[in-house]
């Protein structure tokens, strides 16, 4: 017996449905990453690094791709974290919004520590990233907390 043979049809439609929703809160991101001074840098970063480029001339194509692929796998990955605690703690809003509040500290943390240090970057203007990623990645948590636990409740009605 494999472990995807134990697995319910409700996690896995559960998981699949965190690629989605993680899709459209990345959607959402991107309209609040537009409105913040640094807000649309993070993806160059990443391509800065993949590429070891500065951030202001990193490929757009690759930023735009890097950061659509994280955001839509970070859905899945809520959702794997959400069953985790759940296991812990339950099923209930505690659950949905501690697991929400590491995901955003896990974001903020490997971006600021492990993504944003190797561009050498002004001090300045890494504090100024790391605040307006840390509002992003707010937003998105904002839109995908909201779908998963309503995904959640469709499918523990099934």
């Amino acid at each position: 017996m494999t472990i995807l043979s134990s697995v319910s049809p409700g996690v896995a439609l559960l998981i699949t449905f965190g690629v989605v929703a993680g899709m459209l809160a990345t959607r959402a991101m991107d309209v609040v990453m537009a409105r913040l001074p640094e807000g649309e840098t993070p993806p160059f970063v990443a391509s800065g690094v993949l590429t070891e480029q500065d951030p202001d001339t990193a490929p757009k194509r690759l930023a735009a791709v890097v950061h659509h692929v994280a955001g839509w796998l970070t859905g899945p990955l809520y959702v794997t974290l959400l069953l985790l605690v759940g296991n812990v703690l339950g099923d209930g809003v505690v659950t949905y919004l501690l697991t929400a509040v590491v995901l955003l500290v896990l974001m903020v943390v490997f971006f600021a520590v492990v993504v944003l240090p190797r561009p050498g970057l002004a001090r300045q203007r890494v504090r100024t990233i790391t605040r307006d990623w840390a509002v992003s990645a707010a937003a998105y948590l904002l839109v995908l907390v909201p779908l998963v636990a309503g995904a959640a409740g469709v499918l523990s009605g099934l």
